[in-house]
């Protein structure tokens, strides 16, 4: 009994003896450890205020200068950990090494991931369109409602959402036409009938709608001379969150001005000239 209790005094003494003397060797770099992530964390936290700031002094968009603030400040504090590494004598050759294989891995798995990033990145800095545009790319068009890293989401008029990602943006045809959109109508007239009056009568009614954008102003005139009228063309703006409100109601009001003018609107007509003869057999 006594003789286990001796041993168990004894390891308690190695124990105590061996921690006392890494206290004793170390203590001074585990403390300059310390000392040196508690200014990483500061430093790093410095720098990236200063990046948000400095890109925010840039009018770079608030999506980029947020996710180079993070990486800035990974970035320095990484830095500040691998010297506090290196303070209590740990290599960190290793631990670059093994960093080093795994981004290759992650990469190659996450190819696709990481190409919608560097897409997104490329939106952000070259900004062919902002929030609030609308945009067509593809089959895919609405307004742009919000530019992630990863992916652009547009509304239609619809309330439907499409999440368009970044890498099938860079390098397409983007078509953009702002916060509005174009309509495009004809409306045809008797040929006995002034054309000069008809445009002036649609641009009066399209000029008191209110929705509809002067800027650029509407475009009115004549589109074409068809076989039983003139076809007058119309095109103006209106907002894309309500296209199709907006263009029936200018539809109705063309309608209303051109009848209000006494000007008339033909239906198609075909004229059928039918010769022919007769003839009678009277047999006797």
């Amino acid at each position: 009994m006594e003789k286990n209790l001796s041993e168990q005094l004894n390891n308690l003494q190695q124990v105590y003896n061996t921690i006392t003397e890494f206290l004793v060797n170390y203590s001074f770099q585990i403390l300059g450890a310390v000392l040196i992530v508690i200014i990483g964390f500061f430093v790093a936290k410095k720098v990236s205020k200063f990046i948000v700031v400095l890109c925010e002094r840039k009018n770079i968009d608030i999506t980029l200068r947020t996710y180079t603030g993070h990486i800035v400040y990974l970035t320095v504090l990484v830095c500040f950990l691998i010297i506090a590494l290196g303070k209590i004598g740990i290599s960190v050759t290793p631990f670059v090494a093994a960093i080093g294989a795994l981004s290759l891995g992650a990469g190659l798995a996450l190819q696709g991931l990481l190409s919608n990033y560097g897409a997104g990145v490329s939106i952000i800095i070259t900004r062919p369109f902002k929030v609030g545009d609308t945009i067509t790319i593809h089959e895919a068009a609405g307004e742009v409602r919000e530019i992630k890293l990863s992916s652009t989401i547009v509304r239609t008029e619809d309330g439907e959402e499409i999440l368009i990602p970044n890498r099938h943006i860079v390098g397409e045809i983007i078509h953009n036409s702002f916060e509005n959109k174009l309509v495009q109508t004809i409306i045809g007239i008797d040929y006995a009938s002034d054309p000069e009056a008809a445009i002036a009568a649609i641009r009066s009614a399209l000029g008191g709608l209110d929705f509809i954008s002067h800027k650029p102003e509407a475009q009115i005139g004549i589109d074409a001379f068809a076989d039983s009228a003139i076809n007058i063309g119309v095109r103006f703006w209106v907002p894309t969150r309500n296209y199709h409100e907006c263009r029936y109601r200018a539809n109705r009001a063309i309608f209303n001005a051109v009848r209000d003018a006494g000007i008339k609107i033909p239906y198609p007509r075909l004229d059928l000239d039918w010769k022919g003869e007769k003839s009678w057999n009277h047999g006797g």
